[in-house]
């Protein structure tokens, strides 16, 4: 198997060289509708196929969201391994966003789908969930490190309801809680790593003032918010302080949007990334 360049160095010279930028690709039925497609295969392929076409070639990162596509079974999975394929052939960094957490075997089925080098879904970073423990997440942190992939892991999450989970404190002699634990264990994963870990973290963009937390993990963090739920370039600094050059900001709806029209997906995508850019240069 081919040894990839670590995650976490690709990157950080994607951000450095397109800008830190990250779209999804988020066939929701109502945008198919939008675009003038209808919601069934043919839909799913023609949208894919756009976004990739239009943004593969410039964007830092393309971030499919594998529900979409898994809900047309077989041949939505089919269309989900071209596009991953396309995005990456073009240039992008391809974070398959399917939250994947579970135990032993079945961990490890998950991580062989997205992170072993020659699975027909092999994507270079992949979401997953560590509430069944940290440690649950071993075997995808160890096809991660073989492969050259990266992860990021569910921190703090921009959804009301993840509050009942992630601030809840932990009965240690730390006293964190668990957000914070989980950005301790990602700090530790990094240890040590140039230009940037491979290990990362989600968190909101919408949350606000984040200073409580360390989130100088040396690895990225993905920021959903960017956009359609009201979150701006503007506000990344004071929400993640000196950790904002990590930053990944997610936008998907903001984007998508503007389709199907090629021209007008690059320019609107091409606008974000650059007020990103401004705004981290002048933190």
């Amino acid at each position: 198997m081919t040894v990839l360049e670590p995650f976490g160095a690709r990157l950080r010279r994607a951000m450095d060289e397109r800008g830190p930028l990250c779209v999804g690709i988020d066939p929701h039925a109502s945008l198919l509708t939008a675009w003038g497609l209808n919601d069934d295969i043919v839909g799913l392929e023609r949208f894919s196929r756009t976004v990739v076409e239009a943004l593969a070639g410039r964007v830092a990162v393309l971030k499919p969201q594998s529900a979409f596509f898994e809900r047309f079974g077989s041949r939505g999975i089919a269309v989900l391994e071209k596009s991953v394929e396309e995005a990456r052939a073009a240039g992008a960094l391809v974070v398959m966003d399917a939250k994947r957490g579970d135990i032993g075997s079945t961990m490890a089925a998950y991580a062989e789908t997205f992170l072993r080098k020659d699975s027909p879904l092999f994507s270079d970073a992949l979401t997953v969930s560590p509430y069944l423990g940290y440690g649950s997440l071993k075997p995808a942190v160890d096809l991660a490190r073989e492969s050259g992939a990266g992860l990021f892991v569910l921190a703090l999450t921009s959804n009301p309801e993840g509050g009942e989970v992630q601030h809840a404190v932990r009965p240690d002699a730390a006293g964190r809680n668990v957000g914070a634990t989980m950005l301790a264990h990602l700090a530790e994963e990094n240890a040590g790593t140039t230009p940037m870990g491979s290990f990362g973290a989600v968190v909101g963009a919408t949350l606000g003032d984040l200073s409580s937390y360390d989130l100088d993990i040396n690895g990225p963090l993905l920021a959903p918010g960017i956009g359609a739920q009201g979150a701006t370039p503007a506000d990344l600094p004071g929400t993640f302080g000196t950790a904002v050059r990590n930053v990944v900001p997610n936008v998907s709806r903001g984007v998508l949007r503007h389709g199907p029209d090629l021209v007008a997906l690059r320019e609107v995508a091409e606008g974000y990334a650059e007020e990103i850019r401004a705004a981290v240069a002048a933190a």
